[in-house]
């Protein structure tokens, strides 16, 4: 065998175990009882996590190629599908915390099932190109559930009232000089967007191809806790001349005051975070506001959301650095925390931050043949786009060109605001 095969499906061994490692390490703070309920109907318990991950490899790579690999239980084809219609039925996404068993001891020896087997198959070498590219696409699936895990465990806890923490070592929430909100140029003129590569890319980003943008501006860090506190403080979320239509129905139909996870307690406002309640931080970005919310404190502040494009015009050639979950901190951080930048702060890491565009094909983009043709394509409807990563995103799964997408009224992500305004 080419040494250069030798040496990706070694790599590709390595970058397997580090990424379900890494997985198991945010787990390890919960209890089989955490691991078992799911608060809504778009989020999952953390157990289906950890065996849909696996479900994917056992699906996508190994029962493909046959000998002697069997399924750890055949039952399992059917209870861990997302929303593979190739693949065969689903069992009903909101009824997943119904699932008592497989107990959480069953899906972890899933897990080493499963991961045995995938490490044979590494270190045999026989994979091919097309076979390494389809476990590629499984570890950054896994990386998006290493994201879902934190923001999904996040909500749970949340419905608790005794408040419980994920961790309790968690930084304290801090006060931090809040940096003057300036203003980065956006260059008018015709550019290039979308994946170039060489590396990995969902195929939702790409083909590249051109835009045409006006000159804008972009602000230079996220909008803060402090700033929308003033929004809510001047009537914002009772004020319909602020608010798109369908925005002010969902203020009114659920009550919306505040972003999910503010409440009031004896007079003081705070919030929940996975470190347990804390003082509202007014220098902190604020986080866990539905695009509704972004826009309409957008209108409020005079300025508007940013396009995708805009964005990425903006953000490609800055150094990726920021908050990740590498930084353990699992929540955002106050602007004057991070690096000094010669563009906009917090473009990567922190919050994903809302965007005006509709998440729709690129021109050009056709969805791959087979199974894996449904990761992305047929969700291109109905939802906007979001950029940039958050403080739960693994810093190697991200990308200037990532597109990240939600139904507009989606909260319970760690998504913020960037404001934008015309030339």
């Amino acid at each position: 065998m080419p040494e250069h095969i030798q040496t990706a499906e070694a790599d590709l061994a390595h970058r397997y175990l580090t990424i379900r490692e890494a997985t198991g390490a945010l787990v390890a703070p919960l209890s089989p009882e955490d691991c078992t309920p799911q608060s809504m109907s778009d989020a999952s318990p953390v157990k289906w996590h950890l065996a849909h991950t696996s479900w994917f490899f056992e699906t996508f790579v190994l029962e493909p190629r046959g000998g002697d690999f069997r399924p750890f239980n055949p039952r399992f084809r059917v209870l861990f599908n997302s929303y593979y219609n190739a693949v065969g039925d689903q069992f009903f996404r909101p009824e997943r915390g119904l699932v008592t068993r497989p107990g959480l001891a069953e899906v972890m020896a899933y897990r080493e099932h499963v991961d045995a087997a995938m490490l044979r198959v590494l270190e045999a070498g026989a994979l091919g190109a097309p076979g390494r590219a389809v476990v590629e696409v499984g570890l950054q699936h896994e990386q998006q559930h290493q994201e879902l895990i934190l923001s999904d465990v996040k909500h749970l806890l949340a419905r608790n009232p005794g408040h419980p923490a994920y961790r309790d070592d968690l930084e304290v929430a801090c006060e931090a000089p809040i940096e003057r909100l300036s203003w980065h140029s956006v260059p008018g003129g015709i550019h290039q967007v979308g994946d170039a590569g060489p590396g990995f890319a969902f195929d939702n980003e790409g083909p590249r191809h051109d835009v045409l943008l006006r000159e804008a501006k972009l602000g230079s860090r996220l909008v803060t806790n402090g700033e929308f506190l003033g929004f809510i403080e001047d009537g914002g979320y009772r004020r319909p001349e602020h608010w798109l239509s369908d925005g002010w129905a969902k203020v009114n139909e659920r009550g919306w005051r505040a972003p999910l996870y503010w409440f009031d307690e004896d007079g003081e406002r705070r919030i929940q975070t996975l470190g347990g309640p804390r003082a509202l931080c007014s220098s902190e970005p604020v986080t866990h506001v539905s695009a509704y919310e972004a826009d309409a404190y957008a209108r409020w502040a005079g300025a508007r959301l940013p396009t995708e494009h805009e964005w990425e015009v903006v953000a490609a050639p800055l150094p990726m650095k920021g908050n990740f979950v590498e930084n353990a901190r699992f929540h955002p951080a106050p602007a004057s925390m991070g690096e000094p930048a010669d563009g906009p702060r917090q473009l990567f890491g922190d919050t994903w931050e809302w965007t005006s565009s509709a998440y729709a094909p690129y021109p050009g983009y056709q969805a791959a043949a087979g199974a894996l043709g449904e990761y992305n394509g047929k969700f291109m409807v109905n939802q906007l786009v979001l950029r940039g990563g958050s403080c739960a995103t693994p810093n190697a799964h991200l990308r200037p060109t990532y597109r990240n997408f939600f139904y507009p009224d989606a909260r319970w992500q760690f998504s913020g605001i960037r404001l934008a305004r015309d030339e």
